[in-house]
């Protein structure tokens, strides 16, 4: 699985962040960005909660 951040929609709110901190971070232009390419099967749940949370929708994921 991969996780995508859409950059146009982010806020920047950080729930992302909060829910999978080893997966999305906020970086210096203030908006999310995803510092991990491949998620283990650990971080699906914690991926999934963070797409669920995002205000704005964008946060998405495919299957590889």
């Amino acid at each position: 699985m991969k996780a995508k951040v859409n950059k146009d929609a982010c806020i920047g709110c950080g729930a992302c962040q909060m829910i999978a901190p080893e997966v999305f971070e906020i970086n210096d232009d203030g908006v999310s960005e995803v510092i991990m390419k491949e998620i283990d099967e650990d971080q699906k749940d914690e991926v999934a909660s963070a797409v669920e949370s995002c205000p704005t929708g964008a946060i998405s994921t495919e299957e590889e």
